[in-house]
């Protein structure tokens, strides 16, 4: 079957290629083609505008935590941060800009929430449907889901009888009002400390249910002055140094992570440090410390965390939760506090991402079925029984030490040149061999075993049987070479059918 380069007027029409997903793998992915030349593509989006994690993590104070001149996209450098650590808005406002400077908008499809994708074997093409009955085709998927697009929300005996307000940090509902208010925070990640401090600004009282406290690092945060952003816009060459030298500086963080573990005890007595600085009362610290090894989980960097909890509307509760009652939660001591929010800030399904019956590749395999003991692709991107099928952000892609942009335009590179290659060879499927994914994830768990990951602690990057299924074991330069050339020979390749 041909395809036309140009994009059809009729959504129904098979596709080159349909991306899922508009946050900075689906939209990095839709700007690479375009800037190729390739326009036979849709993006499917569930929301009504672009912005993936950054358009739906809206919450109060919420922000990257890695430096801003190197979580964007290298082509499309911003000399406009207005911080070092850039804030929510200006970075889905970055992303908006993206897809309108490189006429990404007749590819979108906003609305459009896709409920299962289903590869067809007699025609080689994935048949995606969405929830209002549509149903889209292409040669090739590339899903751009994201690892923490789905919100975990925790077990707890007596929920459904909670009468008060509750939400989600990534749904966040800002038209309540929370001055004043008893709020119960239940979580202590990435996201509950970048929120809590600001809560506790406005709340009557925050009560913040903490199961196991994280790392925090001091947060090398300032704003960028007026002269800097005109010096970044006049001299490009200036920002790209500040880049260059902010990714160097973390890769180095590799060292401890992975190469030698032992190195990390500096950084745990940095955080020690940060805890001891800020926070006065002794057993207030003993509750913030943790009794895993430094890097074990998230690393977490913040400066108005520690002396938000410090302040006398806040108190850190360390008892697990017995039951939630209708207006109160009780503790395993007997404790019973009055509650009128309960807000979740317990994360992301990192470990699954997709529900059941999402994905079906070759014999009408749920994507769930292969990946039964945790999930896994070759070099992140490719999945064997699944042909054409192309992840961003896949299994054993994510980072503890720099930014994700790098890692999904390293991504972007090898499914362009895979669908370059299917092109100039006229094929229509392309599915890694099972031995070199399996060898590949083999030699990929070795070196994970060695990291401090692995160290004992239990966290989301490591699923119940001990596999680490999230992160890259290593400098984030050596995936980029692995990934810099798609390789034929990794492939069991299939023709386009030709009609006499």
């Amino acid at each position: 079957m041909a395809f036309d380069a140009r994009l059809p007027q009729d959504d129904s029409a098979p596709l080159s290629t349909l991306i899922i997903g508009t946050g900075f793998a689906g939209l990095g992915m839709a700007i690479r083609l375009k800037q190729e030349g390739r326009t036979d593509f849709l993006v499917l989006e569930r929301a009504d505008s672009v912005g993936g994690t950054w358009r739906d993590n809206s919450y109060p104070g919420c922000a990257c935590d890695v430096q801003s001149h190197l979580y964007s996209f290298s082509f499309e450098p911003n000399p406009e941060w207005s911080r070092m650590f850039a804030p929510q808005p200006e970075i889905k406002a970055y992303l908006e800009r993206c897809a309108d400077k490189y006429g990404i908008a007749p590819h979108l499809r906003f609305g459009t929430d896709v409920v299962q994708a289903r590869y067809d074997e007699d025609a080689q093409l994935w048949q995606v449907q969405t929830r209002d009955g549509r149903v889209f085709k292409a040669r090739a998927l590339v899903a751009g889901l994201g690892g923490l697009s789905t919100p975990a929300y925790p077990q707890l005996k007596g929920l459904e009888k909670f009468k008060g307000k509750a939400f989600h940090s990534a749904e966040w509902d800002h038209g309540y009002e929370l001055q004043g208010k008893r709020i119960a925070v239940i979580g202590t990640g990435a996201s509950a400390i970048q929120f809590v401090p600001q809560l506790q600004k406005r709340a009557g009282q925050v009560d913040l249910y903490q199961r196991t406290p994280p790392w925090i690092m001091p947060k090398p945060d300032r704003r960028i002055s007026a002269l800097e952003r005109a010096l970044f816009k006049r001299f490009p060459l200036a920002q790209q140094a500040i880049r260059e030298a902010i990714y160097w500086s973390l890769e180095g963080r590799v060292l401890g992570f992975v190469l030698n573990p032992k190195v990390m005890k500096l950084p745990e007595q940095i955080a020690r440090w940060h805890i001891r600085r800020q926070i006065k009362d002794p057993a207030l610290r003993a509750k913030v410390t943790p009794d895993f090894a430094f890097g074990c989980k998230r690393v977490l960097i913040s400066d108005d965390y520690y002396p938000a909890l410090a302040q006398a509307n806040v108190d850190v509760i360390t008892d697990g939760i017995r039951e939630v009652k209708a207006k109160s939660i009780v503790t395993s001591d007997g404790v019973e506090r009055p509650v009128d929010c309960l807000i979740y800030g317990t994360g992301f399904k990192a470990q699954d991402p997709l529900p059941r019956g999402a994905i079906f590749g070759r014999g009408g395999v749920d994507l769930l079925d292969a990946w039964k003991d945790g999930p896994e692709a070759y070099l992140g991107t490719s999945i064997h029984g699944f042909p054409n099928l192309f992840m961003l952000v896949g299994p054993n892609t994510g980072l503890g030490h720099s930014s994700m942009v790098y890692m999904i335009e390293s991504q972007i590179a090898y499914v362009l040149d895979a669908l370059k290659t299917m092109t100039a060879k006229g094929l229509s499927e392309v599915e890694v061999k099972a031995e070199v994914q399996a060898r590949f994830n083999a030699g990929m768990q070795k070196q994970l075993g060695g990291a401090i990951w692995a160290s004992g602690c239990k966290s989301w990057y490591v699923n119940a049987q001990g596999k680490n299924t999230t992160l890259w074991p290593g400098f984030t330069f050596r995936f980029r070479r692995a990934t810099r050339h798609f390789k034929l020979a990794d492939y069991d390749a299939q023709k386009v059918a030709t009609t006499a």
